[in-house]
């Protein structure tokens, strides 16, 4: 019956790092996978979120199953974290959200949705991109191109050719956007490029969907959202999927959530419905727990104040990495510019190596990063960022 299936490969990152698990060597570092370490290596479990379980426990009854659109009093919150408390579009009802797996869910959801209702449209992502956009979107029936942004000479973006090419699209293209804290890159678009780029989404006709994975890792909270207010501000019709698995540290939790903006309450609440349905025939509905987790920490102020605080400590102790990643390069390589570590935001980074340096570092020093040469900074720490910067040097011609 099965002889005909294909052998699969794997996914890069993850077997990456089932290699690394079976690596007997003490001094190994691990910056492949994105998850955040904290400074002893390990994955942190936040105290708002142990004192949230704690009361959820307390409170123990029976679990039934979500509604196909998830907890209500968590979208509730997750709309207000991302578009702010008053925001004109949620007054209007314009903005309907829904719980999901986590933002990959979030995704997925939104790529059979408009696979089914927009059958002809294409999605563009970034050049380059978290390799599961691709295959979501191919995997739901949807053709993926991609757009220029990335500059390896500048370390920045190709913004004048992002835009030309996205002039070019033809209407009611979906445009694959990351809100914050590009993955892989780590370089962002600036809040004078976003706001140049809306008009060009508007006159084009084209569907922004933005990925926010990463909110408060950049420059906080409230900032990394800015550009899903602002498009909210715009009046345009886009989809935003966010994840709490970084920001919450409650990865296996699967805690995430799709938001639609549309042009009318009507609108939204036809969309709301194909939504659901979408949902339906997928996943049915999503997990109790997560949107217990979500909803008190986002909710309650004394867990709120907390959970802010933990991801400042977070997103500063990544910067520091970044610093000390940098200092070290630069006084090993004085006649190197190693500048785009201080620039580029968040747990990622490019860092200018080929993939033959890449397996070096990995075969001779033990140190993995995918061959593309991004690394997770946040896999750095005081006990192994300088070995790092000296392997990396060591590869570097």
């Amino acid at each position: 019956m099965f002889q005909h299936l294909d052998r699969y490969a794997g996914d890069p990152i993850l077997s990456l790092n089932d290699e690394f698990q079976k690596d007997p060597r003490r001094d190994k570092v691990n910056l492949s996978i994105g998850i955040y370490f904290d400074n002893e290596g390990r994955i942190p479990v936040l105290q708002c979120v142990r004192d949230a379980e704690a009361a959820m426990l307390a409170e123990s009854g029976p679990k039934p199953y979500l509604p196909i659109a998830g907890a209500p009093a968590m979208r509730a919150a997750v709309q207000q974290l991302l578009f702010g408390a008053d925001h004109p579009a949620l007054k209007a009802g314009r903005v309907v959200t829904l719980q999901t797996v986590g933002s990959s869910g979030g995704l997925k959801v939104g790529a059979d949705f408009i696979k089914r209702w927009l059958p002809q449209s294409g999605m563009w992502m970034s050049d380059p991109s978290w390799d599961n956009h691709r295959a979501m979107f191919e995997g739901a029936g949807v053709a993926v191109h991609t757009y220029p942004y990335y500059d390896a000479a500048s370390g920045g973006v190709r913004f004048d050719a992002l835009c030309e090419a996205i002039d070019r699209l033809p209407p009611r293209s979906v445009l694959l956007l990351h809100a914050c804290c590009h993955n892989p890159t780590g370089v962002d678009l600036g809040r004078d490029q976003w706001e140049r780029l809306v008009p060009l989404l508007r006159r084009r006709e084209l569907l922004p969907y933005l990925d926010l994975a990463y909110q408060g890792y950049g420059d906080g909270i409230a900032e990394d959202a800015f550009a899903v207010r602002l498009l909210a501000d715009s009046g345009l019709s886009f989809f935003v999927a966010n994840s709490f698995s970084k920001s919450m540290s409650v990865y296996g939790e699967r805690a995430g959530a799709l938001s639609v903006v549309c042009a009318d309450a009507a609108e939204a609440d036809r969309v709301y419905g194909q939504l659901q349905a979408t949902v339906r025939r997928n996943y049915s509905s999503p997990a109790i727990h997560a949107a217990g987790i979500v909803t008190r920490v986002l909710g309650e102020a004394k867990l709120r104040a907390a959970w802010e605080a933990d991801v400042a400590a977070m997103r500063q102790r990544i910067q520091a990495m970044r610093h000390s990643l940098h200092a070290t390069l630069s006084a090993k390589k004085p006649g190197r510019d190693f500048g785009y570590f201080l620039t580029q935001r968040g747990m990622f980074s490019y860092t200018g190596l080929s993939a033959a340096q890449v397996d070096r570092l990995r075969e001779q020093y033990g140190v993995y990063l995918i061959r593309s040469g991004r690394i997770c900074v946040a896999g750095l720490n005081t006990g192994n960022v300088e070995r790092t910067a000296n392997a990396m040097a060591a590869v570097i011609d």
